[in-house]
């Protein structure tokens, strides 16, 4: 009788959907709890990624009370081959099951821009990739992805408002296009992300699945994801609109290990360069990049805040 009522105790645990809140990175909170990295680019773009003095210095790092910016270089041309200076902060925590929350307001925009949230793990792909807020150009809607090491398949038809891409998560596969969603809502990405003051992303990982939320702002938001809340039920947030079960082709529980959350801007690269002229940009992206910074005055971050529950 013990044994079966630990066990319905056990089978409750798991099965709670209630996290709280963790780590809070918020204004200044993000100087202190995220590294600037000036690292070449792993993407090949055409980008110089500064540490945290000269963002500050060079104004492409701002705090204004509980919100930061960051931005890219609007100002200078490019010569030589150098890269556009930009950003590239990684958090100095890494989480394994856990809900995080992004309350973003603006997201870099344009031709040649190729902007990320994501939350990484080591030795990559072993402690695999998911990429929550990512696209190129300015155009489309956002693409969540997770990459992993090799044996990682996700079934085509799911339980999402989004649409598969691709179904094969092996880095190694596919040109590391890795298994993809995309978001059907058009608020989700760009110019028309922008227009409407932003909205919320929030990503659920456990052992059994990872599940992404995007919610634009003012649109049906759940009370304790606008509102920040101490403690978070992700029963009550719907349907997700990606979602990536663990199954017998693709064990979630070993493919991800600890990760650290990562916001980037690159510029041109694998991607953004590829589907430059698809993306019906003018000339070469390269060109556009080196020459025209002040088309590059739209490629900013806004966060007001990102919080991690567990």
């Amino acid at each position: 009788m013990l044994r079966t009522a630990l066990l319905l105790v056990l089978a409750a645990h798991a099965l709670c959907a209630s996290y709280h809140v963790t780590d809070t990175f918020e204004g200044a909170g993000f100087l202190n709890g995220f590294a600037f990295q000036a690292i070449a680019d792993p993407t090949h773009g055409l980008v110089d990624y500064v540490d945290q003095p000269t963002a500050l210095r060079l104004g492409l790092a701002n705090v204004s009370g509980s919100t930061i910016t960051l931005s890219a270089d609007a100002t200078t041309k490019l010569t030589g081959g150098t890269g556009r200076r930009s950003f590239r902060i990684q958090s100095n925590k890494q989480w394994d099951s856990h809900v995080s929350v992004y309350n973003v307001q603006h997201m870099p925009n344009g031709c040649g821009t190729w902007p990320a949230i994501w939350e990484n793990g080591d030795n990559w792909p072993n402690g695999g990739e998911i990429d929550i807020v990512e696209g190129v150009n300015g155009v489309g809607t956002n693409q969540v992805t997770l990459h992993t090491s090799a044996g990682c398949t996700m079934p085509s038809s799911r339980s999402m408002t989004g649409s598969t891409t691709n179904t094969n998560c092996d880095a190694a596969a596919n040109s590391n296009a890795g298994c993809g969603v995309r978001v059907s809502d058009g608020r989700s990405f760009g110019a028309t992300f922008n227009n409407g003051g932003g909205g919320f992303y929030a990503l659920e990982r456990t052992a059994s699945f990872v599940k992404i939320w995007f919610w634009a702002r003012g649109s049906g938001i759940p009370s304790d994801v606008l509102n920040g809340a101490g403690t978070v039920d992700t029963d009550n947030w719907g349907t997700p609109t990606a979602f990536f079960p663990s199954t017998p082709a693709c064990n979630i529980g070993a493919k991800f290990g600890p990760a650290r959350i990562i916001i980037n801007l690159t510029f041109c690269g694998d991607w953004a360069g590829s589907a430059y002229g698809a993306s019906g940009c003018p000339g070469t992206c390269s060109s556009y990049v080196s020459n025209n910074p002040g088309a590059f005055h739209d490629a900013y971050f806004e966060i007001e805040w990102v919080k991690v529950y567990q």
